[in-house]
């Protein structure tokens, strides 16, 4: 993957890929499936180019076509490409930096592209942070994960999850969760690692306060 050290080195033009609860984070992986021919067109033009495309979500406003954009989404670089035999691009984006979405800009391509400013996030470019999670914060996280968990019927690899970096296993989570558009955004937003990491503990404890809530009106 090439190296992105300054924000200076990153796409101000970006096109833009809308995908309501699909969430990218910097250094995480994104496997995605494109079949929408004006995707299909993006992918090919991107790959033409610095392989660099934006990830983010809609909010309300707009109509179906072009819905209104969330002020911040993540880069991402196209780390793997591969096609189907029915068109079908499988490719994977591994996240480089967050933007704050800039003007629309109008030029005649089937996908929408935005200019995108990098400053407010230019950390992501730095080396990771390790999160300032004490050990009973961590207890209660590990607790508060065990029970989403098993609510919903899940599983992780708990082997991988006890001795993976503490930033690798909050951004996978985040990710990966089944957590609602709004909540992945707060993920997205929140400004430093350790902030994503309160952000993900108070998520998973609200879930466990909202079944307290349900086994007692069931009573």
């Amino acid at each position: 993957m090439a190296a992105y050290r300054r924000i200076a080195d990153l796409p101000q033009m970006l096109p833009v890929f809308p995908l309501d609860g699909a969430l990218l984070l910097p250094g995480g992986d994104l496997p995605l499936q494109i079949f929408e021919p004006r995707y299909l067109n993006m992918i090919d033009d991107v790959l033409a180019g610095d392989r660099v495309l934006g990830m983010i979500q809609t909010r309300a406003g707009g109509d179906r076509e072009r819905p209104r954009l969330t002020a911040v989404g993540c880069a991402g670089r196209i780390t793997s490409y591969a096609e189907t035999s029915d068109g079908r691009y499988l490719i994977t984006l591994t996240g480089v930096c967050r933007f704050d979405a800039g003007e629309e800009l109008a030029f005649n391509t089937p996908y929408r592209q935005i200019r995108a400013r990098y400053d407010r996030f230019e950390a992501d470019l730095a080396e990771g942070e390790t999160p300032l999670a004490p050990q009973a914060a961590r207890k209660r996280f590990a607790q508060a994960l065990k029970r989403y968990l098993n609510r919903r019927e899940l599983d992780i690899d708990w082997e991988t999850a006890h001795t993976a970096p503490l930033e690798a296993l909050v951004n996978s989570l985040s990710m990966g969760l089944p957590f609602e558009p709004a909540e992945k955004q707060a993920l997205l937003e929140a400004p430093t690692l350790t902030g994503r990491f309160e952000t993900l503990a108070t998520l998973l404890e609200i879930d466990g306060e909202d079944a307290d809530d349900e086994g007692r009106a069931l009573q």
